[in-house]
């Protein structure tokens, strides 16, 4: 017999994880972070409901910390066996999971130095010795390769499309001869750097996200919303501040500025990367030339790189500070991408009274983030303990999203022979769960949206 029992990701759209059982021995799939709510947040803090001893595997789809970010927690609490991933997640969380435990610790020093905790001292969830134990139990293998990663039960890798080294994830059990297929998050078709999603033609249980699906990101070229964006903002004389992903969306917005400047769309202007994961996770998407796609081969091939031509890559902590005496117009981008902590944080704080700054979204923000509140048309925001009056213009680009809508989605699943046994979504809001399960269901597929959790068995 064999479970799926959905330990994050299930009723929300963060905390990706999913514990396989299967003849006595256990997968993890995915250890992502909570975001959002207090009441997500508190969840990063509670004990699994299995021992992490007990656990004999854990596979990453992907480095984005609602995927991979608990990962240091759990070695903490005991779990010592192996991380699989493809060698693009394998990098990039080495710069995830040490610059996540190093956010907290230093949110946790910032917050007894200035008293603005209930907590007595204030605590870091896991700290940057824990991510270096995690990061010692990863080992990485290519996509398209079939690997008996437990007696009975084989993996493979297969191109997601979503960041450099996502992938979604076939489990093969030997002993029932069930396939359960893991979408993780499924990128976009002819988004740039990038492969496109692949196909998948058969599964017995398909777990599917389904982060936007009620909504579709529409017929608008990002490049021509952003263009729109920074022009106003120029006319304006203000600097355009965007909350980005340091890896994956910092990357895309570089492509397009790059683009839109050579085009003489915009004009030539400074650009400060201030997230020195970024910094790093950049070279890293230049090296895996394996997951590029046809037109990011192109440029590499004419020795470019992901830059405009004033784009500064800020480190240390000093470059940053100096970016606050700079006037405009101009370019920041910085982590997170959610508003939820990182160098964004000052940044926000340093201009959104300024009403000539433009705040730039360009990427989903889940309930109860910082950006979901500014998008939401909130008049202040409590940054640091600190109520901050909103006068900048508060924008947002859907079409820079890194997950597929449910267009996409569903032609994905069109790459189905015949439909799954049941399909079980995931990684969503209740409106785009529930919205999806109908779709889902009119193609005549059985669909189940499982509560935090839940188990499912799977007969």
């Amino acid at each position: 017999m064999a479970s799926i029992q959905f330990l994050g990701a299930a009723g929300t759209v963060t905390g990706s994880k999913f514990l396989i059982q299967h003849e006595g021995k256990r997968i993890l799939l995915d250890c992502g972070l909570f975001q959002g709510t207090k009441e997500l947040r508190l969840r990063n803090w509670a004990p699994l409901p299995v021992d992490p001893r007990t656990i004999d595997l854990v596979v990453l789809t992907h480095a984005h910390v609602d995927h991979i970010g608990g990962l240091p927690r759990l070695v903490k609490a005991g779990y010592s066996g192996d991380v699989l991933c493809t060698s693009g997640t394998r990098d990039l969380a080495g710069l995830l999971l040490p610059d996540s435990a190093h956010l907290q610790e230093e949110e946790a020093r910032y917050a007894n130095k200035e008293k603005y905790s209930k907590h007595s001292p204030a605590l870091p969830l896991y700290t940057v010795e824990d991510a270096a134990k995690a990061l010692k139990l990863l080992s990485s293998f290519s996509f398209d390769r079939t690997k008996e990663v437990l007696p009975g039960v084989t993996a493979r890798f297969v191109r997601a499309g979503h960041i450099l080294g996502s992938a979604i994830v076939i489990f093969e059990l030997a002993s029932t001869g069930q396939r359960l297929v893991f979408t993780g998050d499924l990128g976009r078709y002819g988004a740039p750097i990038l492969r496109d999603p692949e196909g998948v033609d058969l599964a017995t249980w398909l777990v599917a996200e389904s982060t936007y699906g009620d909504r579709e990101h529409g017929p608008e070229a990002p490049m021509d919303a952003l263009a729109e964006c920074v022009n106003a903002a120029v006319k304006k004389g203000g600097l355009v501040v965007i909350p980005a992903f340091a890896i994956g969306r910092t990357q895309e917005l570089l492509y397009h500025l790059s683009n839109l400047e050579n085009a003489k769309r915009i004009p030539e202007l400074n650009v400060w990367v201030d997230s020195p994961m970024a910094c790093d996770a950049t070279p890293i998407y230049l090296a895996h030339a394996e997951e590029h796609d046809l037109d990011m081969q192109a440029l590499t091939s004419r020795g470019q790189g992901l830059a405009t031509a004033r784009t500064r890559f800020t480190r240390s902590v000093e470059e940053s500070k100096r970016l606050n005496a700079e006037k405009g117009p101009g370019i920041i981008i910085s982590a997170s991408g959610m508003a939820t902590g990182g160098r964004i944080l000052h940044h926000l704080k340093h201009r959104l009274p300024n009403p000539k700054n433009t705040v730039l979204f360009v990427g989903y923000q889940s309930e109860g983030t910082r950006g979901r509140r500014l998008l939401n048309g909130e008049k202040e925001v409590k940054i640091h303990g600190e109520m901050i009056p909103v006068r900048a213009e508060i924008k947002s680009v859907s079409g820079f999203s890194a997950h597929a809508d449910w267009h996409e989605m569903l032609k994905w699943m069109e790459g189905f022979k015949s439909a799954p046994k049941q399909t079980l979504l995931v990684h969503g809001e209740p409106p785009g769960l529930a919205a999806l399960k109908a779709r889902v269901e009119a193609k005549g597929w059985q669909a189940h949206v499982p509560a935090h959790l839940e188990t499912v068995e799977l007969r």
